[in-house]
């Protein structure tokens, strides 16, 4: 019983640092810029970041692409608008932070 209930505290103190993980990750989104032309649910500018995640579940190399689009801007993938380049004036760090949590959502 005993294993039981530290295996549900455990489970749940991962689950509440996930949370906080992503509202971090939100957090650092906004202070880049990024939400001003992109939401979680529904297009702006750019793509959803939920539609982004559906459309590169399952490929492995996703993170990385990702990471050198938003370093280097690029456009066609999503329609006509093109998006910035956000590197250096977004360290690699955060860009690698912000991709990992919209490829979770």
């Amino acid at each position: 019983m005993k294993a039981l209930m530290l295996t549900i505290a455990l489970a749940g103190s991962m689950l509440v640092a996930g949370q906080a993980n992503a509202e971090d990750a939100k957090a650092l989104a906004q202070k880049s810029g990024c939400l001003a032309c992109h939401s979680v649910d529904a297009k702006i500018l750019g793509p959803a970041y939920k539609d982004v995640a559906a459309k590169y579940k399952g490929d492995k190399g996703a993170e990385a692409k990702l990471v050198a689009k938003v370093k280097a801007g690029g456009s066609g993938v999503w329609g006509p608008m093109p998006m910035p380049a956000n590197s250096p004036q977004v360290k690699d760090e955060d860009i690698k932070t912000i991709v990992h949590w919209v490829l979770s959502l």
